[in-house]
């Protein structure tokens, strides 16, 4: 992204994007409290967004890949999704995509814990000035589905 005002949604959207992972991640550090790889993930993440570390495509990927395989590693479903969500958080410092699907799995991941509310609660978190952002996304997700 260029410098200036769309660097800085970018930069937004990621914090945005570690919050709804982090928000879920309890679901798995509960069933695996020595795991740290979603919490590393959500970490490198916001380490990028805050400009404590330039975008580094090995570092991000490394980051999101060990999430994903520590989602692929349990049966439990609101772990895995929780895991999911943290591997796409960190990615939304490469592609800004990846911010609704980070929210989707922190969804799903609370269903599967039989919380509701999750999406109320990442909307009631997301920057006024990022929602017709997410919004779109959200809808070419939807659209894309249908097809």
């Amino acid at each position: 992204m260029k410098k200036g005002k769309p660097e800085q949604d970018h930069r937004s959207l990621a914090l945005w994007a570690a919050d709804c992972a982090e928000h879920v991640l309890p679901y798995f550090e509960k069933e695996y409290p020595k795991d740290d790889r979603p919490r590393k993930a959500i970490e490198t993440g916001r380490d990028w967004a805050r400009g404590n570390m330039p975008m580094r495509m090995s570092v991000i990927r490394t980051a999101a890949l060990a999430a994903h395989a520590a989602a692929r590693a349990t049966d439990h479903p609101a772990a895995r999704a929780a895991a999911r969500a943290a591997g796409q958080a960190v990615a939304t410092v490469h592609v800004a995509g990846h911010a609704s699907a980070a929210a989707d799995y922190a969804v799903k991941s609370a269903e599967a814990a039989g919380v509701a509310g999750e999406r109320e609660w990442q909307y009631k978190h997301l920057p006024k000035n990022l929602r017709p952002l997410v919004e779109r996304m959200m809808t070419r997700k939807q659209k894309a589905k249908r097809r």
